[in-house]
């Protein structure tokens, strides 16, 4: 997740979902303290998704208001919050339940 933090993205998590998600796998989930920030982070990531892993997710939504932006790209699903959404939603507490999984060493 270099590129989220190349993007200044805050509070990057990887909650484990498998055995708990009949949906997906994994969530990343993070957030940044602007609309406009929320849409780089996004654009980012899928960016160097395609670029390094030749993947596109399946269904993007949320770009519009760029309060809650989420990538689904099946096996995983990536939450890009403006800072007040993510307090709001509050998906950690949510999955509390599921263990964080330690960041990669680059992110």
């Amino acid at each position: 997740m270099n590129a989220a933090s190349e993007k200044k993205a805050e509070d990057l998590c990887i909650l484990d979902l498998k055995g708990l998600s009949d949906v997906t796998d994994h969530f990343i989930i993070c957030h940044g303290s602007s609309d406009r920030q929320v849409v780089a982070i996004a654009d980012a990531i899928e960016e160097e998704l395609l670029r390094t892993c030749r993947r596109k997710p399946k269904h993007v939504e949320g770009r519009t208001q760029a309060e809650w932006i989420l990538m689904d790209y099946i096996d995983f699903v990536v939450h890009v919050f403006v800072g007040e959404k993510r307090e709001f939603y509050r998906l950690e507490r949510l999955w509390d339940d599921a263990p964080r999984l330690p960041l990669p060493a680059s992110a």
